[in-house]
């Protein structure tokens, strides 16, 4: 469908173009981009401009030192940490005779990888075809014309008037499927809500442990390994959380710095469960150098996608890996912010993220009921409420049970004619009168 471009190999040169008037991606990440693809970085060549050459993107000089370095290192792929014009890229491609790749390029050729569920596939599918579109303009120049001749009306459809609207027709009938699948989660966030199910989403860093936190909470077993980009597919699971009878958790694709807008709209679908959240996990990887980098880079894209007033608990991972310092580093980061330092991969700190979870969705100090020992029915809402702690059957036959739940059913509780409160036992104290 594009224009013919060479074979990729595994042995890459990374060409890393820092404009001056501009922010520009992070090299190191860029490398570890490449290493998550399974591509051997052989070595990185930096290259300053105050602008773009409008032919190459780089000069013809450092288009010819990148041309050295591949014949030095018999590599066989240029990797560019930048976006790249239709012309730019095959420009490159024909003066070092080799695949060019750019930043875009490589999160999609990582993202087809490690995509398994149908709806990630699809949310991928999308993204790629999306910048197909862009790599049309000029692809075709050995084809002018696919149709014309003797009996036919003009010169005929140009090939890339067909390759355009073959794309436009693949793009509609996937977005037609992930619409079918955004009303699917909308359906079940709606079911959640009637049912009073709060969902937490873990949004973060790529590689910040979302996923060991994930598996950790729920004792699931997604995949979760040291590299970016581990996890594309949407997964959620009910967890328990003190006074909360049901919580869903989120797990969600991991951000980058200057994430590709394309991937943005694609996962639109799956990005939509932490827009709906009652609650973030903004999971930082603690052993990071560069983590308050981070974390501003993923509040720029919550801010992107419409999440930025979602409330938000910040949780330090890896903090087996830091030393007293640097652990009280984090733990005294921004005044305003409620932290949780945990390491998910020893499960330390777990249980105290889980009373903050339910203390930020609204549960409140324990309180005491004492039911009378033939009231079965509100004894039986209590537990499906999941907001008893304990029970103790006192001397008359009664029940006592210490319950901790949010303000809503608390003043469910407290509304219903036939109970009352009392102070008693250093606790509130509601008593049932039958």
């Amino acid at each position: 469908m594009l224009f013919e471009r060479p074979e990729a190999g595994r042995q890459a040169v990374v060409l890393q173009v820092e404009l001056r008037a501009q922010a520009n991606p992070d090299k190191d990440e860029f490398v570890e981009l490449a290493r998550s693809a399974e591509i051997n970085v052989v070595e990185v060549i930096r290259s300053p401009r105050d602008v773009p050459n409008p032919k190459t993107f780089v000069g013809s000089g450092k288009v010819g030192e990148v041309k050295a370095a591949l014949e030095i290192a018999l590599a066989d792929l240029v990797l560019i940490n930048h976006e790249l014009s239709a012309g730019q890229q095959r420009n490159l491609e024909n003066s070092l005779d080799c695949r060019v790749i750019t930043r875009t390029e490589l999160i999609l050729n990582i993202f087809a990888s490690r995509a398994r569920s149908h709806e990630g596939q699809l949310q991928v599918e999308l993204a790629q075809l999306k910048h197909a579109q862009t790599r049309l303009v000029r692809g075709w120049t050995h084809l002018d014309r696919q149709k014309g001749g003797i009996g036919l009306r003009g010169a005929g459809e140009k090939q890339i008037e067909l390759d355009q609207r073959m794309l436009n027709d693949r793009i509609k009938a996937v977005e037609k499927k992930i619409n079918t699948v955004s009303k699917r989660r909308k359906l079940s966030r709606r079911s959640r809500h009637r049912r009073g199910t709060p969902t937490v989403a873990l949004v973060g860093y790529t590689n910040a442990g979302k996923s060991t936190l994930f598996n950790c909470m729920t004792n699931a077993s997604v995949y979760a390994e040291d590299q970016l980009f581990a996890t594309l597919d949407p997964t959620m699971r009910r967890i328990e959380v003190p006074g909360l009878n049901d919580v869903v958790l989120a797990d969600t694709v991991g951000f980058v710095s200057l994430l590709p807008h394309a991937l943005v709209e694609a996962f639109k679908a799956t990005l939509e469960e932490v827009v709906h959240a009652d609650l973030l996990l903004h999971v930082i990887d603690a052993a990071d150098e560069l983590w308050e980098e981070r974390v501003v880079q993923v509040r720029d894209v919550l801010k992107s996608i419409g999440a930025a007033d979602v409330p938000e608990l910040m949780v330090f991972n890896k903090i087996d890996l830091l030393d007293e310092q640097a652990l009280l580093h984090t733990q005294n980061t921004d005044a305003n912010a409620t932290i949780f330092p945990v390491s998910a991969k020893q499960a330390i700190g777990i249980e105290a993220l889980n009373q903050g979870i339910g203390a930020a969705l609204g549960v409140v100090a324990p309180y005491q009921v004492v039911l009378d020992s033939a009231d079965g029915r509100t004894r039986a809402w209590l537990y499906r409420s999941g907001a008893v702690l304990d029970e103790q059957t006192m001397e008359d036959g009664s029940l006592q049970l210490t319950l901790q739940a949010d303000e809503a059913l608390m003043k469910q509780l407290k509304a219903t004619p036939q109970v009352k409160l009392r102070d008693e036992c250093g606790l509130p104290k509601i008593s049932t009168i039958n």
